[in-house]
């Protein structure tokens, strides 16, 4: 298999943003988007099995993310992320043939331009119909503590505390040994204004933040078939949340948990996600 070491890094321009991201491969454009709090070394295991089966992987680090920019319209809102990945699919030649796999935040893009990828994968954020049950259910608010803390004040100081970032991925996928993980996250949005456009996504997903104005508002329908993945001992959002997401996603979809997963299961499990997602690919 390729290794990791021969990943390039390298820029482009899209949608008003300086992007850095990670490559590897030849071939139909596969994008990978990660999420929070996370970087795009998240898939360093996914993108050599994408280039061994012919495509061209490409991993960008999301808005605010270091080393892409910040953002100067200072937008983390859904539909500047849906914006991002369009224009990150037109600047890198991404035609008909292109496919796309997103985790967590990187799910929200996944979804809303589902239709115009030829596959579509989303990892560990069930479909936008099943997020409701994250206001209520009572174990998932537990859970789910951290989207009311960013609302605040306090949210800076608070996850840059000591242990705070190390208590989350320990939380959210137990038993996982996420140092090598935690390293990047601290060289990517380890600065204060790094960290506060990673926050700045949560306070635009409650309206803390009101919306730019320069993006459209997403539609919340999905235009295609999604194959989505959900890991079983998932701390952040419980497979029991999961349980519902065909139900919510379009003819043709597939759902299925990993077991011994938790919250990244691209990670834990990559032997078994790498082959459920190429089988999907192929298909």
């Amino acid at each position: 298999m390729l290794g990791f070491a021969v990943m390039e890094i390298r820029t482009i321009h899209a949608n008003g943003v300086e992007f850095a991201y990670l490559t590897l491969g030849e071939g139909p454009l596969a994008l990978c988007l990660h999420g929070f709090p996370d970087t795009a070394h998240t898939w360093r295991h996914l993108m050599p099995a994408l280039a061994e089966r012919g495509y061209r992987a490409v991993a960008p680090f999301m808005r605010g993310y270091a080393p892409t920019e910040i953002p100067a319209d200072g937008a983390y809102e859904a539909a500047a992320l849906v914006a991002d990945l369009r224009a990150l699919h037109e600047e890198l030649g991404g035609g008909d043939d292109a496919v796309v796999i997103g985790h967590d935040w990187g799910t929200f893009p996944v979804y809303a331009t589902a239709g115009r990828f030829r596959r579509s994968v989303a990892l560990a954020v069930p479909p936008p119909g099943s997020l409701a049950a994250v206001f209520s259910e009572y174990e998932q608010l537990k859970r789910s503590f951290y989207i009311f803390l960013f609302q605040t004040a306090l949210a800076e100081s608070a996850a840059a505390a000591p242990g705070f970032m190390e208590g989350l991925w320990r939380d959210w996928s137990p038993g996982y040994d996420a140092s090598e993980e935690l390293e990047f996250v601290r060289r990517s949005i380890g600065q204060p204004a790094n960290l506060s456009a990673a926050i700045g996504y949560y306070r635009a997903m409650l309206g803390t933040t009101p919306p730019s104005g320069r993006y459209p508002a997403v539609e919340p329908g999905i235009g295609g078939p999604v194959l989505y993945l959900h890991g079983a001992q998932d701390g952040c959002l419980s497979a029991e949340m999961a349980k519902g997401a065909l139900g919510h996603l379009p003819p043709g979809s597939r759902a299925e948990q990993v077991a011994g997963a938790g919250h990244f299961l691209h990670l834990e499990r990559p032997a078994e996600v790498n082959r459920l997602i190429l089988d999907w690919l192929d298909q």
